[in-house]
This record gives C-alpha cells, sequence and structure tokens, in this order.
C-alpha cells in the first residue's frame, strides 16, 4: 500500500533518512516524540513537500497526486472543512466528491456521534471535530487511510468511538490498510499490527505489535549484575539511580536466565522512551 524507500529530506535544524513499508490489510503505526519526523513524513506522502532523493510508492504510483481519491481517505490535525459550513453542506459536498460516497453511513453516524446536520463545523468541540475528520476518511470505501493523531486531546470515549470507526473499517474489505501517527499508546497497542518507531528522522525499530507486547520488556540492573549480564540481547540502556535501566526483545531469555532481576513487560511507551533516552 505504501513504500517508502531511502527516502530524504532535509531542513536546516532536521534531517530524514528512512525506509518503511505499509502492508496491505495492516494497520501500521508511526510513532515518536515531537519533532521525531511523523508530520514530515505525513506531508511527503501527501505531496504536500518533495523529497530530495529516494522514491515513495503510494497504491503502486509513484505520487499520491496519481491516486484516484476515491481511494485514499485522510484525516489531518486541525484541518477538516470551513467553520461556516453546516454538517449537512460537508454531506452534499462529499456526495459530489465521491462516486461511492456512502451517504447512509455517514448519516447515521452522525446521528450516533451527535453531528445535527444544521451544527456549523466551528460550533463543533474538539471531539467531534476529530470524529467528523475520520468520519470524512472513511465513508467514500477508501483503500488506505492515512491519519495523523486522530485521537489526539480527546477524551477515552470520544477515542474509543474513533477506534471502534476505524476497526468496522478494516473489517469491511480485509485488503484496507491503514496508516496511524499518535502519542496514545493504548491507543495504537489496541489497534495496529505493527509499529515504526521514528527518532531524528531516523526509523530506529519496526516491530509487530504481539510480539512487542509478548516478548519486550524492561531490566532494573543493579550496577553489580550489570556487569555479569549477558547483553547480546539488550537494544538499549540507560543509568538509573539504582543502576541501569535495559530495554530488550527477550524478556524471556532474562525471565528464565536470571529469575532475580527486576522485568517489566513491554510496550509502545517503553519502546519509545528507551530506545530515545527518555526512560525512567
Amino acid at each position: 500500500m505504501i513504500e517508502l524507500n531511502e527516502i530524504r529530506k532535509t531542513y536546516p535544524n532536521f534531517s530524514m533518512n528512512l525506509s518503511m513499508t505499509v502492508n496491505e490489510g495492516c494497520i501500521t503505526g508511526l510513532v515518536g516524540k515531537n519533532g521525531a519526523g511523523k508530520s514530515t513524513l505525513i506531508k511527503l506522502l501527501l505531496g504536500l513537500i518533495r523529497p530530495e532523493s529516494g522514491s515513495i510508492t503510494v497504491l503502486g504510483k509513484d505520487r499520491v497526486s496519481k491516486v484516484e481519491k476515491q481511494d485514499i481517505g485522510v484525516s489531518m490535525a486541525e484541518a477538516c472543512f470551513q467553520g461556516e459550513l453546516k454538517i449537512g453542506a460537508v454531506r452534499k459536498i462529499l456526495k459530489k466528491m465521491y462516486r461511492n460516497f456512502d451517504e447512509s453511513l455517514f448519516e447515521k453516524k452522525c446521528r450516533e456521534f451527535g453531528l445535527m446536520e444544521n451544527r456549523k463545523v466551528k460550533e463543533l468541540s474538539t471531539g467531534m471535530r476529530a470524529k467528523l475528520r475520520v468520519l470524512i476518511a472513511v465513508t467514500h470505501g477508501a483503500k488506505l487511510l492515512i491519519l495523523d493523531e486522530p485521537t489526539a486531546g480527546l477524551d477515552v470515549e470520544a477515542r474509543n468511538e474513533i477506534l471502534d470507526m476505524l476497526r468496522e473499517y478494516m473489517e469491511v474489505d480485509e485488503a484496507r490498510s491503514i496508516l496511524i501517527t499518535s502519542h496514545i499508546a493504548t491507543d495504537l497497542e489496541g489497534l495496529c499490527d505493527d509499529i515504526y518507531l521514528i527518532h531524528e528522522g531516523r526509523i530506529l525499530l519496526h516491530e509487530d505489535v504481539a510480539t512487542l507486547m509478548e516478548e519486550y520488556g524492561v531490566l532494573k540492573v543493579s550496577e553489580a549484575d550489570y556487569e555479569n549480564l549477558e547483553k547480546d540481547h539488550i537494544l538499549a540502556t540507560q543509568k538509573e539511580p539504582y543502576g541501569y535501566a535495559c530495554f530488550t526483545g527477550e524478556r524471556r531469555f532474562y525471565e528464565e536466565n536470571y529469575p532475580k532481576l527486576a522485568v517489566e513487560k513491554g510496550g509502545v511507551d517503553a519502546m519509545i522512551l528507551m530506545m530515545t533516552g527518555g526512560y525512567r
């Protein structure tokens, strides 16, 4: 669905150099700290900026502009229809834009979310605008969704409604795919098939979510024990007051061979913090 091959993009204080893939039928998460390069990558995919070298393929095309608008759905933070438009007007515009626009689904979800036809976009709460952005992306039968922080700043109920909408979208056609960025680990852990960690414009780690949750972990090791620790399976180490925190993709190895060590299960947050130097 998406393939980036040795993409390079340079700014005065930032450079990107990476490769990654979003496979058919998969929900792929992209995580990283603020300034890691997530938004730059999304802009590259959407053709809003151009790479200096490398290749980008979206749905088999070398430019997103060549992809039929019917086949891609996009939700960008704070990007929506003009504030003066009413929800009813948005529905009419979408019906004209997309030949496969599912008007009945749009109306059904609007009722569920309380998006009344006579409400102006500018009158909507943050949560309602977020739901509308994702609803716009999913209701024309797109093959691929590109979603930038679709649940940012929302309460648990609103986030769950959006995540359920994405699950329903995937259930309709097993060949569909999603690329989603988020700062909320639990959203991605319960939704994604695989995760890319980006930091300073580079991919530090790519892993299946199931493997990340089951096999990765953080070891809490005293300085004395660290000296004798098998380090071949350690991906990142950070100095701590008690000794060292060590991130590993072989948690069970250490549980079995070092039974006295304190071992915490891994996850998206642990991966980000340990691999980018922010664990505490």
